[in-house]
């Protein structure tokens, strides 16, 4: 095997590779990528047995077709150090040894053979729809702070898929739980999709994140019984599903919230923020004591002090209740209007976020006590 290609390609894939790979793995091959050079391509894989995750670098030169696994980590290491653009030359000149070339450098680097490296073909074939990588990137970005990291409650450690209607409208819909708070959002769809609900795991929805960050296109999306593939132009990936089933979440909005809070949204977040710095571990409640048009923001902790600040709102009633800051602070950075609408009833009563910017996302946060 011996083609050459251009740095900044090769980086980027391996970047990628990084999220995927376990770095304390007891299985050798598991920290490697396979490298395949062949039509003109080079194919990098990657998977922690879970996860598997496939990019495609095009138009390579290859001079001798072949494949290869190395260590991820070193490889992604040494191209970063790297100048950016830079050629890079990478010969297999024996079954253990890949020698990877550019400039002045020279490096050898241990391979294992790629008969080793554990692959699955499925057929994913039967059921396949697509989607804008901004609409699926907007269901993940909402919705992935609100996922559990409760390890005993693994279904509510990812993100809800379903498809829904509303009004012979057809959606494809997300929610994520920590029993604390949840975050709902759906974008709709064209027509009637055929996709089973599943629950996407964690480390996916990260990996999947950093994926559509960096593309604009389609995504296509299979999914058969216990697995999804998501396809972009030059990515694959293909995860597990979380077996489980996802709580009646429906049953948690809240349906009597009438007394509505309207809060600038730049000003919300900038003064909850203040006021929690007194907070060392975020976790202090942040106390709101609420008038005709005027929010008292307040934090106590017995440690370090206590904060206080006033905000005008838009508000009709008398009310005291007590919220996480992070939380508030998770939510309230996912909106994309500008303003802020909490929707509450009593001081023990969840709160009903809305987003004035956005009507297909709704959020719902538990008061804390104090």
């Amino acid at each position: 095997m011996k083609f050459n290609l251009n740095q900044q390609d090769l980086q980027e894939a391996l970047n990628f590779c990084q999220g995927v790979i376990e770095r304390r793995s007891t299985l050798p091959i598991l920290s490697n990528i396979l490298l395949e050079a062949k039509n003109k391509k080079l194919t990098i894989t990657a998977t922690d047995l879970d996860l598997i995750f496939i990019h495609q670098i095009q138009d390579i030169e290859i001079l001798e077709e072949g494949k290869t696994t190395t260590t991820a980590s070193i490889m992604y290491d040494i191209i970063r150090k790297i100048s950016s653009g830079k050629k890079i030359n990478l010969t297999l000149n024996d079954k253990t040894k890949l020698q990877l070339e550019s400039e002045k450098s020279i490096f050898n680097l241990n391979c294992i053979d790629a008969s080793e490296f554990p692959l699955t073909e499925e057929n994913f074939n039967n059921n396949e729809f697509s989607i804008k990588s901004k609409q699926l990137l907007k269901l993940l970005n909402k919705c992935k702070f609100s996922v559990s990291s409760d390890e005993t409650r693994h279904y509510l450690s990812g993100i809800f898929f379903h498809q829904t209607e509303v009004e012979d409208k057809n959606y494809l819909t997300a929610v994520a739980t920590d029993s604390h708070r949840m975050s709902i959002s759906k974008i709709r769809l064209d027509q009637k999709i055929d996709f089973e609900q599943i629950i996407l795991p964690k480390k996916t929805i990260f990996q999947l994140c950093s994926l559509l960050d960096s593309y604009d296109g389609d995504v296509k999306i299979s999914n058969i019984k216990s697995k999804i593939k998501f396809e972009l132009k030059n990515s694959i990936l293909i995860s597990k599903l979380i077996d489980g089933k996802f709580p009646n979440y429906i049953q948690v909005i809240p349906k009597n919230n009438q007394k509505k809070l309207e809060i600038d949204l730049k000003l919300f977040i900038d003064s909850v923020d203040r006021v929690a710095s007194v907070s060392l571990d975020k976790k202090d409640s942040v106390k709101f004591i609420l008038a005709k048009d005027i929010l008292n923001l307040s934090v106590n902790n017995t440690n370090s002090g206590d904060g206080k600040e006033t905000l005008p709102v838009k508000f009709d009633h008398e009310l005291e209740i007590s919220f996480n800051s992070r939380y508030l602070i998770d939510v309230a950075s996912q909106l994309d209007g500008n303003k802020i609408e909490l929707f509450l009833n009593d001081t023990g009563s969840p709160a009903l976020i809305k987003d004035p910017g956005d009507f297909d996302s709704i959020f719902v946060i538990m008061p804390m006590k104090g």
